[in-house]
């Protein structure tokens, strides 16, 4: 099929934005700092695709995303610091990464995706919590891992050109998926199990399927995140870091990959930003991040986008935005 207009000024814009921003890196006007904050800010928009279409897009409340991410971000380092630091030996950790990702995700959703609401929270909580251990005990049968120490000695090779572009393969994959027949399956299951089971629709297909991809995304943004900075230790990869995420998803508007995109790279921005107040304010920096979610809650429950989407997610003479039923879930 050849590509309409739309798709065409989307993809020139893209190229664009590629284009200007590599100038501004290479001339220097965005420093070094700036430049990896840059870089983390995609890689967090990779990871909070993800969850976005577990939580999202599929309504399966998650609690331990940040553990496929560690579990990415380690299989990748590994890879990459005991056998070379080569582009062929950098993306096999990659696929590596994301696949013991998606192993992990449909061997434990198995059983927990059972569960619904609260309960599949705390289950994922609980997965969450012990890959945090197992990571904290590595170094007993793999010294190189570096266990409770860290990960030390990972080369750098994740560049804002290889950042960019998975960020839009990340967005292409979920948007393509959302609009497919598995997607709209999954939007379902989100608003009413019980009635997608009785319209014949396998529930627990859906529910797989979009753990187990959005699962794959964290492993994906893992290997990048372990290939930014030459140091990983386990305490990256806590709870905390996957309230980091769902607040991201929840922010942006359940069921909307444009406020996922937007509130991913302006939250990282933001909590970089913040370090530029005087020393006696810095403790205070966490108080100010939260009270900025309590007003943001408090005026828009819905998110920022509140399940609307730019026109570029939306397939042809669609009248209305995959995520729209997602309001009623945020608001709640």
């Amino acid at each position: 099929m050849r590509p309409n207009r739309k798709t065409l000024i989307a993809a020139a814009a893209v190229l664009g934005l590629y284009v200007v921003i590599e100038l501004l890196r290479q001339t220097n006007v965005l420093d070094g700092y700036w430049q990896q904050v840059m870089d983390l800010s995609l890689i967090i928009t990779i990871s909070a695709l993800g969850l976005s279409l577990i939580y999202g897009f599929a309504g399966q409340f998650s609690l331990g995303h940040a553990a496929f991410y560690g579990i990415g971000a380690y299989t990748s380092g590994f890879i990459t610091k005991s056998y070379g630091d080569t582009p062929f030996w950098f993306i096999l950790a990659l696929i590596a990464g994301v696949t013991a990702a998606m192993v992990a995700a449909f061997l434990i959703g198995l059983p927990i995706l059972r569960l619904k609401s609260d309960y599949l929270g705390i289950a994922t909580l609980g997965f969450g919590i012990i890959v945090k251990v197992v990571l904290d005990n590595t170094d007993k049968w793999a010294p190189i891992m570096g266990g409770s120490r860290g990960m030390l000695g990972i080369p750098h090779l994740t560049t804002f050109a290889w950042v960019f572009w998975l960020t839009v393969a990340a967005v292409l994959l979920c948007r393509n998926l959302i609009l497919s027949s598995h997607g709209r399956a999954m939007i379902t299951v989100r608003e009413d199990e019980v009635a997608a089971d009785i319209m014949g629709i396998d529930t627990t297909q859906s529910k797989t399927l979009a753990f187990v991809v959005g699962c794959g995304l964290a492993g994906l943004a893992g290997g990048l995140y372990s290939h930014l900075y030459p140091f990983l230790h386990p305490t990256s990869f806590d709870f905390l870091k996957s309230l980091d995420v769902l607040l991201v998803v929840v922010l942006g508007g359940l069921g909307s990959l444009t406020g996922t995109v937007v509130t991913a790279v302006a939250w990282v921005f933001l909590l970089e930003g913040l370090r530029i107040l005087p020393e006696a304010f810095l403790e205070w920096r966490g108080v100010l991040y939260a009270l900025l979610l309590v007003v943001v809650m408090i005026t828009r429950p819905q998110g920022l986008m509140g399940g609307k989407e730019w026109s570029l997610y939306k397939s042809k003479g669609s009248s209305a935005a995959p995520g729209k039923g997602g309001n009623s879930r945020a608001s709640a």
